[in-house]
């Protein structure tokens, strides 16, 4: 497989966002572009906040997530960068919260960030890394959920699972998905 060149963590722009479970896709990108180091700025042509590492692209689409495929699609682009080569990095309520599952390609899950990106790249076959946040156990509680924080001993599980995430970059970053996926894929708690 190819290493990724892009890697997109979905969440909403805006401080009354930020710890929300929707944006754990932004956190990761917060701590990935710490450790790397990076700085994101806000680039207007690619609709989000983008760095640069060698030929890798992290992205922070600034669209909320409804709209994320329009910073995605822009990227990809610009700097033809294909599916395959594009990692997405994503809160699921069907994980309880501290597990993670990375997989290529797939359904939507009723997720609108992916379902945006899967329409605006017309394919679903780019990488996604699964950050679970748990089900509100209401199918009509969804939205109240994702857009609040989690709770204490959510965050206690979600925050380990992305340093684990960190601690298997190596591998992402090598497109080694085989042995990421072997590394992640342990039991989370």
């Amino acid at each position: 497989m190819p290493p990724p060149r892009l890697i997109v963590g979905l969440g909403n722009p805006g401080s009354e966002y930020e710890d929300t479970r929707h944006n754990v896709g932004f956190w990761f990108i917060d701590h990935l572009a710490r450790q790397l180091p990076v700085r994101l700025t806000p680039q207007g042509k690619f609709f989000g906040r983008l760095a640069r590492h060698g030929e890798l692209w992290l992205l922070q689409p600034a669209t909320y997530m409804n709209l994320s495929g329009q910073a995605v699609a822009a990227v990809a682009r610009f700097y033809r960068i294909t599916a395959d080569e594009t990692l997405v990095v994503h809160d699921d309520l069907d994980l309880p919260p501290g597990s993670i599952r990375l997989k290529q390609g797939g359904g939507n899950g009723g997720h609108n960030g992916l379902k945006d990106i899967q329409s605006r790249l017309a394919t679903p076959d780019f990488w996604r890394l699964r950050l679970g946040i748990g089900h509100p156990g209401e199918r009509s509680e969804v939205i109240n959920y994702v857009l609040k924080a989690p709770r204490r001993e959510e965050r206690e599980l979600i925050e380990p699972a992305i340093d684990r995430c960190l601690l298997a970059w190596p591998l992402l970053a090598a497109g080694d998905y085989a042995a990421a996926q072997r590394q992640l894929h342990l039991k989370t708690v």
